[in-house]
């Protein structure tokens, strides 16, 4: 389990997807591929700004030890994502 905002969350993972849960709902999840190629990143919009896209992208670098690059194309929300990411960095 991980401790987000006090509460306790299941992260579950399966063929390039990391999925943060609870009993009742996805909280958010990332699919990618081993070349570190974000193929599409989702938080629930009741979780977001809780650094959630930031632990998924975090264990996408852990897991294929390389730079993220999101794939095309890029939603609003992914450009306001990737402004983040380079502000991280």
């Amino acid at each position: 389990m991980i401790d987000i905002d006090n509460s306790n969350y299941e992260l579950v993972e399966s063929d390039e997807v990391f999925t943060f849960k609870n009993e009742n709902t996805t909280l958010g999840f990332i699919r990618f591929n081993d070349k570190g190629e974000v193929e599409y990143i989702f938080v629930n919009p009741i979780f977001r700004k809780q650094g959630l896209a930031k632990k998924l992208i975090n264990l996408v670098k852990e897991k294929t030890g390389r730079n993220i690059i999101l794939q095309e194309p890029i939603s609003p929300l992914g450009h306001k994502l990737l402004n983040s990411i380079n502000k991280w960095k």
